[in-house]
């Protein structure tokens, strides 16, 4: 299975709700990337998207696009290639270094909040970027957490980023949302706020079974 496909893929739904909606475009890849789409204030603001084919009918079911948002210095994937179709704006937070240089659309600088989220500024360091968004419901966390399987250690539902794990991001326990949504894996939503609690605070616990795991995975043993 390769980390990471690459060219427009097949739409695979995840994390469907009655405001927003997440998709994997690539569902063979390792990497499993994950995108969404979440409503706040009569807008559709669209996070992160790795493009495939069927996502303009899939976001037609939900309010017209109001902005693509970028969360991760590293997530610029196809935000350019979705604006561009929507005819909107590239977001990025005001803090956030080395993407919109790479952005061949408009963009646009925004702070704590965005259209109704509250806007956290997770990591910020020369090394990594990341931003999160919170509603009062939907909680989206770019990269420090995930579902995927290499993000986990055994018996894990969720998982601290591996290059996190030795000095997990403990804000994020501060978090009790109706859902999580991720960018890599399917989001969760069933008793989010302990799950985040319990991968935060396992997370250095189980680095070691977590490398343990992954080593074997690329050795194939």
């Amino acid at each position: 299975m390769p980390m990471k496909r690459s060219g427009t893929g097949e739409l695979t739904v995840v994390d469907r709700f009655e405001d927003g909606v997440g998709w994997i475009a690539h569902p063979e890849e390792t990497m499993q990337r994950a995108s969404h789409a979440v409503e706040s204030e009569g807008g559709l603001w669209i996070i992160d998207p790795v493009d495939a084919a069927g996502l303009d009918d899939l976001l037609s079911e939900y309010a017209d696009p109001e902005g693509v948002v970028v969360l991760l210095d590293r997530h610029k994937r196809d935000a350019a290639t979705v604006a561009d179709r929507h005819d909107v704006a590239v977001y990025i937070p005001e803090w956030m270094d080395g993407v919109a240089s790479d952005i061949d659309v408009p963009t646009r600088r925004f702070g704590s909040d965005l259209a109704g989220f509250q806007v956290g500024r997770l990591i910020d360091n020369p090394l990594w970027q990341e931003a999160t968004l919170f509603d009062g419901e939907t909680l989206v966390v770019p990269e420090a957490l995930g579902t995927v399987e290499y993000f986990r250690a055994p018996a894990e539902e969720l998982g601290v980023h591996p290059m996190l794990r030795v000095l997990p991001p403990t804000d994020l326990r501060s978090y009790d949302p109706d859902r999580l949504l991720v960018g890599h894996g399917e989001g969760i939503a069933e008793d989010v706020g302990p799950v985040i609690r319990r991968a935060v605070d396992d997370s250095r616990g189980r680095a070691p079974s977590l490398y343990l795991k992954n080593v074997r995975g690329l050795l194939g043993v």
